[in-house]
């Protein structure tokens, strides 16, 4: 039987890619992904947030996901060996998300969305895609080679949308000079699993997030083992030493909060690197493409947003553009009102993120948690402290579950009490994350 041409064409078979084939082939629309069949033993992206979870249910995987999961009940912040620590719980959020995510091995996560959406009808071309530049109504524009298309099984005059899923590669913008907009921060991440690394300051499967002399690190729990990672800049990284390994191992033995903890530890898998985090394209889409998940923009790995957005960008995609089915895809000035739609949604969710991660970074949750805590030791009307801190508490951990990140309301407030309600504490810098170690 002749299969039908693909309507939609995604390239790269990450979460994005993934997510975006099983959601269009529940609405009955044709789409084709390729998919070249290269995995990284270790991914970056382990420690899911809650607002991830109803996606896992839309898509009918989320006991399959828990099977292979550490159950995470939230995160914990510490700022230093001694500073302050925070921790947040997901139960905050019950009522508008799941109070719980999962800290998952990605490989085994990426494997799932792959086969999910082959059971939901979508196709897979086990192939690098050939891409060549092209121009569409005097814009710049791709199309796939001859011979992708003889493999996409692509009749003479059909022409699909071409999606690029192909996460930080960013296949589509390098073939036509697209500009992006980096971040503040350049750092670099190393990481790699542990066995009898100590994780016993919190409740199991929470998440620790720690400031370090210079950089911070994170640390979660997987079945059977710990991914222990450090994200430090350029120069930091150079110090540490040669290989990804000697500055991995030095972080563990010069950090306090770490030193003790891995003290007994194994490591059992090679340490895995990432780069070029905080990067934004200046364009979504085009005539005949779009771009999805991290060949968009990537956020920063802090306060783990990355699968959350490749989620949320494909749900977007579906919902923005496929609503009503793929009669839209022959319509071009339709499609291309929709496409802006999506990608402003994207923009937006970036801006928040990078908004909230901030606050992590220059020290200033640490501040306006040493605020709240005094102020709610102090006696006051109708307990109006305790519920300011209580209010205050709901809404970072909204914002940081996926829930409220980009609520006008939980951004002015955070705006507010960071600027005007931290007085009597030590300043946000004594708790920021520091490119380079402090003077001895």
């Amino acid at each position: 039987m002749e299969m039908p041409d693909p309507q939609v064409i995604i390239i790269g078979a990450g979460p994005a890619g993934c997510t975006l084939a099983a959601l269009l082939a529940m609405r009955g629309v044709e789409c084709l992904v390729f998919d070249d069949d290269k995995r990284p033993g270790l991914l970056v992206g382990e420690s899911l947030i809650p607002g991830v979870v109803p996606v896992f249910q839309r898509l009918g995987i989320e006991e399959r996901v828990a099977a292979m999961s550490v159950r995470k009940p939230g995160a914990s912040f510490f700022a230093g060996p001694d500073g302050p620590r925070i921790h947040f719980k997901f139960k905050n959020v019950e009522g508008h998300l799941p109070p719980y995510s999962f800290n998952t091995p990605r490989p085994e996560l990426d494997n799932l969305l792959r086969r999910r959406a082959e059971e939901l009808g979508a196709r897979f071309v086990h192939a690098r895609a050939e891409l060549e530049a092209c121009e569409r109504g005097g814009q710049s524009s791709v199309s796939l080679s001859s011979r992708s298309r003889a493999q996409a099984g692509l009749s003479t005059d059909a022409e699909p949308l071409l999606v690029d899923a192909s996460g930080r590669a960013r296949v589509f913008s390098r073939l036509m000079g697209l500009g992006a907009k980096k971040g503040g921060r350049d750092d670099v991440a190393h990481f790699a699993h542990f066995e009898d690394f100590e994780h016993d300051e919190v409740e199991p499967g929470q998440v620790i997030i720690s400031v370090l002399k210079a950089g911070w690190s994170w640390r979660i729990p997987l079945p059977g083992r710990l991914s222990v990672g450090i994200v430090v800049g350029r120069e930091r990284a150079k110090e540490l030493g040669a290989t990804p390994e000697e500055r991995l191992e030095r972080a563990i033995a010069q950090e306090p909060l770490l030193r003790e903890k891995g003290a007994r530890a194994r490591r059992v898998t090679p340490v895995m690197t990432y780069t070029n985090y905080q990067l934004l394209s200046e364009r979504g889409h085009g005539p005949g493409w779009v771009l999805l998940g991290d060949a968009f923009g990537f956020v920063d790995p802090m306060l783990s947003p990355g699968l959350f957005m490749s989620l949320e960008g494909a749900r977007l995609l579906d919902e923005r553009v496929f609503a009503r089915g793929a009669d839209i895809l022959d319509k071009p000035e339709k499609l291309a009102r929709a496409l802006d739609g999506y990608a402003r949604e994207v923009v937006r969710w970036h801006g928040a993120w990078m908004e909230l991660v901030e606050y992590f970074y220059n020290g200033r949750i640490f501040q306006m948690h040493l605020a709240g805590r005094d102020m709610a030791l102090k006696p006051a009307p109708f307990d109006l402290a305790s519920r300011m801190e209580r209010h205050t508490t709901f809404h970072l951990a909204s914002m940081a579950s996926g829930g409220m990140t980009r609520s006008a309301y939980s951004r002015g407030l955070i705006r507010f009490l960071s600027k005007h309600l931290v007085w009597g504490v030590p300043a946000a810098a004594n708790f920021a994350v520091r490119d380079a170690c402090a003077p001895a």
